[in-house]
């Protein structure tokens, strides 16, 4: 039952110019953006992380470095291509403004899975290039580590809601209905039945009780006890994430 914080960038230059910033290279984190990460990195100090793998992209490394200055434990860094950015294509370095007078524009905003990036990437490629690296990583890392081991994914916005849409069992033509701020945290909790989507877009909640895991599975043959599987969703709604009865 292996979890995955979800980690966006902090804020760069190119957000608050309001450009695409796409795989442009020498993107950095503004002087906000580098005070949310160091704050992210003290929030998430004290979590037993097994990994942390970043997009290979500069912002992303920034904000792992300062993740990784927060810990005492060695914890190291490994870049992993599978978590880039969408490949934009034409559109990589242009106003926002600009683009959204494009034909295209609506067709992302309405149907991503139709959308191929003109000399890019496709959504749909995007996808299931982010959804197959974030379930390969877990899958390697619960068979190293266990099924309570945590990790964390540093990588960008569109990305991460493509790995929530997974997760929640949406069509990829439901993802721009998820928002993922800079620096923001989302949490998955993997099991061999189904994912669940712990928090999404966090900036301030208490981790300590969101990666509580739940209880054990009760001995086999007590009654008394009525646990049900840890895997299995609370019927009803339970108790929330971190509760104990």
């Amino acid at each position: 039952m292996t979890t995955v914080l979800l980690v966006r960038h902090g804020r760069t230059s190119a957000n608050t110019a309001g450009v695409l910033a796409g795989r442009s290279s020498g993107v950095e984190l503004d002087e906000l953006g580098r005070e949310q990460v160091r704050a992210l990195g003290e929030r998430i100090a004290g979590v037993p992380l097994r990994a942390l793998v970043s997009s290979p992209l500069r912002r992303c490394r920034q904000t792992s470095q300062a993740l990784l200055a927060a810990r005492t434990d060695g914890l190291g860094l490994t870049v992993e291509q599978g978590l880039t950015e969408c490949g934009y294509g034409d559109w990589t370095g242009k106003s926002l403004r600009d683009l959204a007078k494009e034909d295209l524009w609506k067709t992302v905003q309405t149907q991503p899975s139709a959308v191929r990036f003109p000399g890019g990437e496709s959504m749909t490629e995007m996808s299931s290039r982010v959804v197959q690296t974030i379930r390969r990583w877990d899958a390697e890392i619960a068979a190293e580590h266990g099924d309570d081991a945590v990790w964390a994914a540093v990588s960008h916005g569109d990305p991460i809601k493509a790995i929530l849409a997974d997760a929640l069992g949406l069509h990829l033509d439901s993802f721009q209905r998820i928002m993922v701020d800079p620096a923001s945290l989302s949490v998955i909790r993997y099991t061999a039945t189904r994912p669940y989507v712990v928090t999404t877009n966090s900036t301030n909640a208490d981790l300590g009780k969101l990666l509580t895991p739940p209880p054990k599975k009760a001995a086999e043959g007590d009654a008394a006890a009525g646990d049900s599987s840890a895997d299995d969703a609370a019927v009803g709604g339970g108790l929330g994430a971190g509760g104990h009865a």
